[in-house]
C-alpha cells in the first residue's frame, strides 16, 4: 500500500478519481467520459482513499452522506483558502451558500472574487461542495468540473435543490 496514489472508479455519476497523500485525501475529481478503462479496484486502498471512495459511491447513488469526517492534506493551501474550505465542508446537503456569504463565514467579509477563486481550484469536489456556491441573488454562478454549470444544476438537482423556486420546468429542458 502506497502513502501516496490515485484510484479511479465508477459511479451511478460517471467516473471519479481520488488522490491521497501521507496526510490525507489530496485530490477528487469527477471525470469527463462515460467510465471506459476506469478500473474498479485494484490493490489495497489507504483507509482515507477507501472510504472517500465508498462514501463517494454511495453518495452518486443518492444516499445521503457526510464527508465531514474525511482527513484532507491541506498542505500548500493558503490561510484564507483553507478557512473557505473549512467553512464551506459546514453546508449540508440540499443547502446552499452564496460567494459572499462564504466569504463572510470563513473571516473574510468582501472577499467573494476570493472565493470564486478558492471554487475554481477546490482540490476536492463533492468532498468540500463546490456545487453548494452560488452567485449573489440565487444564479448558478460557474463550475470548473466537467460539463460546468450543468453538472453543478445536476448535482444540487440530486441534493434536492429547488433552482427554480417552484417554476415547472418543460419536460427534459435543463435535465441532463
Amino acid at each position: 500500500m502506497s502513502l501516496d496514489g490515485t484510484h479511479r472508479f465508477a459511479t451511478a455519476f460517471g467516473p471519479v478519481a481520488v488522490a491521497w497523500t501521507a496526510l490525507g485525501l489530496s485530490r477528487v475529481r469527477l471525470l469527463d467520459g462515460s467510465g471506459d478503462g476506469v478500473p474498479g479496484g485494484g490493490g489495497a486502498l489507504p483507509p482515507v482513499a477507501a472510504e472517500a471512495a465508498r462514501r463517494l459511491a454511495a453518495y452518486f447513488a443518492g444516499e445521503p452522506v457526510d464527508f465531514s469526517t474525511l482527513v484532507l492534506d491541506e498542505s500548500g493551501l493558503s490561510a484564507l483558502d483553507t478557512a473557505i474550505y473549512r467553512e464551506l465542508r459546514r453546508v449540508p446537503r440540499g443547502a446552499t451558500v452564496t460567494y459572499g456569504e462564504l466569504a463572510a463565514r470563513a473571516g473574510a467579509p468582501g472577499a467573494a472574487q476570493a472565493v470564486g477563486g478558492a471554487m475554481a481550484r477546490n482540490p476536492w469536489v463533492i468532498v468540500v461542495p463546490c456545487h453548494r456556491v452560488l452567485a449573489a441573488g440565487g444564479a448558478l454562478g460557474g463550475f470548473s468540473a466537467p460539463g460546468g454549470v450543468a453538472t453543478k444544476r445536476r448535482l444540487l438537482r440530486m441534493e434536492g435543490v429547488d433552482l427554480d423556486r417552484g417554476a415547472p420546468m418543460l419536460p427534459g429542458l435543463f435535465e441532463t
